[in-house]
């Protein structure tokens, strides 16, 4: 046996991707034109780093592994932060996207991911260790769900923002008590 035979993979550890990928759905379709049918591939794709960080991606392409690379890309994007407080979402949140809805919630710690099909797919690669939905409405088609999640995560307003929008400006208010006390 030749001992270089071992060797020939590299012995350098392979280095992590910078975001876990999850195919959620990969799909066969067709265009009817005039001159025949149209092969191509449909592959919807969710990207995550499991710490807040999440990408949804819908592309065709010719064959299966351009779709994908395609809808990488796309993800990556299409990339959103979602804020996570005390291991969990900020508020409560019901989203209506087309045909469907989706209803979030905070959890308690421990709860863990109660979510089912897409929304479980898209909560689990964001990184957000316990939160409860409901999908609500007509379809349960797992494209629309998994946007329908997307457009619920990114509907929450950052720490910063929210702060902010509490506080009242404080220079027109001095003005307007001057002006009143003045006349």
């Amino acid at each position: 046996m030749d001992k270089n035979f071992s060797k020939r993979r590299s012995d350098k550890p392979r280095e992590r991707p910078e975001f876990d990928q999850e195919i959620l759905d990969l799909a066969r379709v067709t265009r009817v034109t005039k001159g025949g049918k149209q092969l191509s591939f449909r592959a919807c794709v969710i990207l995550g780093d499991r710490h807040g960080r999440v990408g949804l991606g819908l592309a065709k392409g010719k064959d299966v592994q351009k779709a994908v690379d395609k809808s990488v890309r796309q993800a990556k994007k299409n990339m959103i932060k979602v804020p996570i407080v005390k291991e969990t979402i900020p508020h409560h949140v019901v989203i209506k996207f087309k045909a469907t809805a989706i209803m979030l919630k905070p959890a308690p710690r421990g709860s863990g991911i109660i979510a089912g099909g897409a929304a479980r797919a898209v909560l689990e690669l964001a990184g957000v260790p316990n939160v409860s939905s409901k999908i609500l409405g007509k379809t349960k088609n797992k494209i629309v769900v998994a946007k329908a999640t997307m457009a619920a995560l990114a509907s929450f307003k950052r720490g910063r923002t929210v702060k902010q929008s509490f506080q009242a400006p404080v220079a027109p208010l001095v003005s307007e008590i001057n002006a009143i006390t003045a006349v």
